[in-house]
C-alpha cells in the first residue's frame, strides 16, 4: 500500500497534475480541445527515473500545448484482463498538438520510448477530440467507474449500449462522460469503440448494477475493461 501511495505522488509530481482524495475536482473541456486517457503501471525504479523524462519528454510536452489534469489510482478491475495501477486525464489545446507531439517526440527526445519503457511495465494512450463543451466533477465520496468496451461484427453493440445505460439508470447510477472515436499511438495503442465514466453513491449500488450486467451476456461486444477509480 505504501509503495502503492509513493508512486501515485511520484507520477502526479511528474504529470503535474492533481491527485484526487479530500475534494472534489471539475474537469472542463471544450470543443475542439483533446482529452487523453492514460492507464498505466509504474516500475520501482519509477521516482529516480521520471525527473530526468520531466526534464525531456514532459516539457516538451508542456511547449506543444499539454495541460495537466487529475491523477487517479485505479483501485480494482472489475471486468477484463487488464490491471493497471493510474488513470491519468490530459488535456491538449487542439488535436494539431496532440498530433505535434507524437510526430515530433523522438526527434526532440531520442531515447523517449527507452525511458517509458524504463519507468513503466505498462503504459496505454486514448485520446479524443472534443466535439462539445464537455464538463464533469471526480468527487471521491462517490464510486467512479470507468468501462471501456469493444464491439463485435454482429452488429447488436447499440442494442447493448442502450440495455447498459439503461440499467445504469435504474441502478441508481449517473452517467458522467460517454466517449467514442479514441484515437491513439503506435506502440501504446487502447482504441475501445466506447468509453464510459459512470457515479455511484455506494458500493452496493454499483454491485447491484454489475450483477445485472454480468446478466446481459456478451452479445454485441468482443472485448471489455472496466475499472474502479480515485
Amino acid at each position: 500500500m505504501k509503495k502503492t501511495k509513493l508512486a501515485l505522488v511520484c507520477t502526479a509530481l511528474f504529470f503535474g497534475g492533481l491527485v484526487v482524495n479530500a475534494q472534489s475536482k471539475t474537469l472542463s473541456f471544450k470543443k475542439g480541445e483533446v482529452l487523453d486517457i492514460l492507464l498505466f503501471t509504474g516500475k520501482p525504479d519509477f521516482s529516480k527515473l521520471f525527473p530526468r523524462y520531466k526534464e525531456t519528454a514532459f516539457a516538451f510536452a508542456l511547449k506543444t500545448g499539454y495541460q495537466p489534469q487529475p491523477v487517479l489510482s485505479i483501485t480494482e478491475t472489475t471486468q477484463g484482463g487488464l490491471q493497471p495501477g493510474s488513470f491519468v486525464f490530459g488535456k491538449w489545446t487542439n488535436l494539431a498538438s496532440r498530433k505535434k507531439f507524437l510526430n515530433e517526440i523522438t526527434t526532440e527526445v531520442p531515447d523517449f520510448h527507452v525511458q517509458r519503457r524504463a519507468m513503466w511495465s505498462s503504459f496505454y494512450l486514448a485520446y479524443y477530440e472534443m466535439k462539445e463543451d464537455i464538463s464533469f466533477d471526480i468527487n471521491p465520496e462517490k464510486v467512479i467507474v470507468a468501462t471501456a468496451y469493444w464491439k463485435d461484427e454482429s452488429g447488436s453493440f447499440p442494442e447493448f449500449k442502450q440495455e447498459w445505460l439503461k440499467k445504469v439508470k435504474n441502478k441508481g447510477g449517473k452517467v458522467m462522460l460517454q466517449l467514442q472515436d479514441a484515437m491513439s499511438s503506435v506502440g501504446y495503442m487502447y482504441k475501445p469503440d466506447y468509453m464510459v465514466l459512470t457515479e455511484w453513491n455506494d458500493r452496493a449500488s454499483y454491485d447491484a448494477f454489475i450483477k445485472a450486467n454480468l446478466k446481459m451476456g456478451e452479445k454485441g461486444i468482443q472485448n471489455v475493461n472496466q475499472f474502479i477509480i480515485q
